[in-house]
């Protein structure tokens, strides 16, 4: 793949835009299809495009991945996402922003880069392979203790 089209092995930081959504005591996950975190469960999201706001990046990625419409709010998380490689060359640097929204419309099925989307309970999580940077999201807002 052409080093402009992948977020591999940057150049520079990558600006990442994730979006939490909640209905009904449950979170929208996905199950990433694509590293880093791949076949992990995460908060649904994706790179901002240049001339992209990062809410209109959290509504797009929100809608390509899991097929829900809502209206991003608050940014309520950010966090450095580093990876090296066995060789310690760093493999994957983003920078994300994840954002609250308010669940519109839809119903949650994987597309693009996700392979499953769904609602999730606290319960559930424990069962789920996710992504480790998800549950500090998720702690940090409130949804688990």
């Amino acid at each position: 793949m052409n080093q402009q089209n992948s977020n591999s092995y940057p150049l520079k930081p990558i600006v990442g835009v994730g979006t939490i959504v909640q209905k009904d005591g449950k979170i929208l996950l996905v199950k990433r299809g694509v590293e880093p975190s791949l076949g992990l469960w995460a908060i649904p999201g994706g790179t901002l495009k240049l001339g992209e706001t990062m809410r209109e990046c959290a509504e797009r990625e929100l809608l390509e991945e899991t097929g829900i419409i809502a209206k991003a709010e608050d940014c309520v998380y950010v966090f450095d996402f580093i990876e090296h490689d066995a060789r310690g060359k760093i493999k994957f640097h983003f920078v994300v922003i994840d954002f609250a929204a308010k669940y519109m419309s839809g119903e949650p099925k994987g597309a693009d880069d996700a392979l499953e989307a769904r609602w999730v309970a606290p319960e559930e999580l424990s069962k789920l392979p996710v992504a480790k940077n998800t549950l500090a999201a998720l702690r940090y807002i409130g949804f688990l203790t």
